[in-house]
């Protein structure tokens, strides 16, 4: 006899409860093929239930081809079943998480960037329970103010359904993109107009729109040395030769001995990426002498500046620095513009949020509207609403006044706790400026008798993450003593309990 196990439920009426167990049977092999199922008035009365809820089940099964009838002798399940094709059960590949790349063998051939992607290392591992983790990108999503984010979404999304349709505007919502214009013309220094900004889902995009289109194979970036990683594997995978133009206290060196110009006079360069209002990742802030030696060999060289902008909106001590697109764009003179400005709300927001946006000179507006639309056609409309009167009616700068304080607080504390930790080994060295939601410290560790590696490695064991600065170099330094330290995502409680820990590693290596 068939077991089945029905129950009261409105939602899931009788007959369909059958349907879904007898399939279930057959596509696991409870029932194999060819195998003679009870008759729908023997299985009635054992379910206790009418024969025309037992029919209605068989008849759907049969109609979907999952049984057959044969005249006089009964019902029976199809030799050859229309999900016998289908995976049933998960592979061992994608068991508890894990993932391993399948052989050469079982890969159709891929292109030359499938290729190149596929050397990458794109994911992050997964964070594990109870770990206090220094990673830089982490805002503090528990002082978000989602009771007033989620009124948006609500008010936006009941007034009229245009947000559940496609729409006719690849570089966004007019209204974000004024709002945008504005909010970035008095916070940031930038000159544009709204029919200038391109809406995308993040840095990521940005990045990858340009290098998509402004790049072809073995075309030359340079970079800042240390760097943004995702920024180089992005060029990476379009081919590009990244040149390391190396950073100092005053942001990338242009001029000087082994910078920029000097560099690319041997290797000239069509793009140039640079963090110039806290360089990632030493916090540097660029000299207004080099931002405009940066934009005279742009001008003397054609080649395009890519200014990420990424957390410059928390500063803790002086004067905000504008943008450089803000110089570029001063005289008015759009023409010759050579900056591409890039922003974001995934740290002034949320990172799931997913929306940022790019500053384009004029001519290029066209082309990034096209390959956007190729892209992912829009970014999600009902968020760019929301978002528009995020900013309109002043919740972001609220947010961000708020932020700057509390994030201004836990930096003082990672700083008093750092010193502290390290007092007995030796000095530590804050590096860059006071900004952002991450700093640079260069800890004793010949003291201990560590490298970089052994700290991290040994933190983590405590459940600290800990992150070197070597990763951060194309051509990493023979000796590293320099770590990050994002704070945002932490308070202060966690932060001087993950120094402590720190400090309780180096005290073991002393000891030992």
């Amino acid at each position: 006899m068939l077991t089945l196990d029905l129950r009261c439920d409105k939602k899931r009426p009788l007959h369909r409860q059958i349907y879904e167990q007898v399939r279930t049977a057959i596509l696991t092999g409870r029932l194999r093929a060819g195998q003679k199922l009870p008759a729908s008035r023997q299985l009635a009365q054992s379910l206790g239930v009418s024969r025309s809820t037992v029919t209605q089940s068989y008849d759907q099964l049969i109609g979907e081809g999952y049984l057959h009838t044969q005249t006089g002798s009964g019902t029976f399940v199809c030799a050859e079943i229309p999900d016998n094709l289908l995976m049933t059960a998960p592979s061992p590949r994608f068991q508890q998480g894990c993932f391993t790349m399948p052989t050469e063998e079982a890969l159709p051939p891929l292109s030359a960037y499938a290729q190149r992607i596929r050397a990458l290392e794109l994911l992050p591992t997964a964070p594990k329970q109870g770990l206090i983790s220094f990673r830089y990108w982490r805002p503090d999503l528990s002082l978000f103010p989602i009771h007033q984010w989620q009124q948006l979404i609500k008010r936006h999304s009941q007034d009229n359904t245009n947000w559940m349709t496609y729409s006719r505007m690849p570089t966004g919502h007019p209204r974000l993109r004024e709002e945008i214009a504005t909010y970035i013309g008095q916070a940031r220094g930038v000159h544009c107009s709204p029919e200038q900004i391109v809406v995308t889902q993040g840095t990521q995009q940005a990045l990858g729109l340009i290098a998509q289109l402004l790049l072809e194979p073995n075309d030359t970036v340079a970079l800042e040395e240390p760097g943004y990683l995702s920024a180089r594997k992005i060029f990476l995978s379009r081919a590009a030769r990244l040149l390391p133009i190396p950073v100092d206290g005053e942001g990338l060196i242009v001029r000087a001995a082994n910078g920029l110009v000097e560099q690319t006079h041997r290797q000239p360069a069509k793009l140039v990426y640079v963090t110039p209002s806290h360089q990632f990742p030493t916090g540097a802030v660029m000299s207004l002498q080099r931002r405009l030696a940066l934009l005279q060999w742009a001008q003397e060289t054609r080649s395009i500046i890519i200014e990420d902008d990424y957390d410059s909106e928390f500063r803790y001590a002086g004067r905000p620095v504008p943008a450089l697109q803000g110089l570029d764009s001063a005289s008015g003179n759009l023409t010759n513009a050579r900056v591409l400005y890039i922003g974001t709300f995934s740290k002034v927001m949320f990172p799931g949020l997913r929306l940022g946006y790019l500053v384009l000179p004029p001519a290029l507006v066209p082309i990034f509207a096209r390959a956007k639309w190729l892209c992912d056609r829009q970014c999600s409309w009902l968020h760019q609403s929301a978002l528009a009167d995020f900013i309109g009616k002043e919740h972001l700068s609220k947010h961000i006044r708020r932020m700057r304080t509390v994030y201004g607080r836990r930096r003082e504390i990672l700083i008093q706790a750092l010193q502290e930790c390290c007092r007995s080994f030796g000095p530590v060295a804050i590096e860059g400026d006071p900004a952002g939601l991450h700093l640079m410290a260069q800890l004793p560790l010949a003291q201990a008798g560590l490298c970089d590696h052994q700290l991290v490695e040994r933190a983590r064991r405590k459940d600290v993450d800990l992150f070197s600065l070597s990763p951060y170099y194309l051509q990493p330094p023979a000796s590293n003593d320099r770590f990050i330290f994002g704070f945002g995502g932490l308070d202060e409680a966690d932060i001087q309990e993950a120094i402590a820990r720190i400090h309780s590693v180096l005290q073991d290596a002393v000891d030992n």
